[in-house]
C-alpha cells in the first residue's frame, strides 16, 4: 500500500513501494504509458536514481526510483497533488 509524504512546500510525494528494484519502476513506466497513455517528456538516469517527468491530465509530475527508497510519484507544484494522488491511487490499484 503506498503512503504520502509532504514537503515543506506543500507538495507531496506518493511513496508506491519503498522496497523494490529497478525491475517495478520500469513495470510501472510501462504501466503508464499503457494504461494511462502517458509519455514522458524528459529521463534523468543515475547510477542510484531515476527520474522520469511526464504529464497527466496537463500536470507535471515525476516517476523517481532509488536504490534506497525505492518508486514513488512526485510534483513541484501543490496545485498537482491530487493527480500525483490520482495516479497513485491507480498504480496501487494494478500492482497489489
Amino acid at each position: 500500500m503506498s503512503y504520502q509524504l509532504t514537503t515543506n512546500m506543500g507538495t507531496v510525494e506518493a511513496v508506491i513501494d519503498d522496497n523494490c528494484g529497478i525491475k517495478k519502476f520500469n513495470s510501472i513506466a510501462n504501466m503508464l504509458m499503457r494504461e494511462l497513455k502517458v509519455k514522458f517528456l524528459g529521463k534523468i538516469d543515475d547510477s542510484d536514481t531515476v527520474d522520469w517527468h511526464f504529464k497527466y491530465k496537463g500536470h507535471p509530475l515525476t516517476l523517481h526510483y532509488n536504490i534506497y527508497n525505492g518508486v514513488s510519484i512526485f510534483t513541484q507544484n501543490r496545485n498537482d497533488n491530487e493527480a500525483v494522488n490520482e495516479v497513485a491511487k491507480y498504480v496501487e490499484s494494478k500492482t497489489y
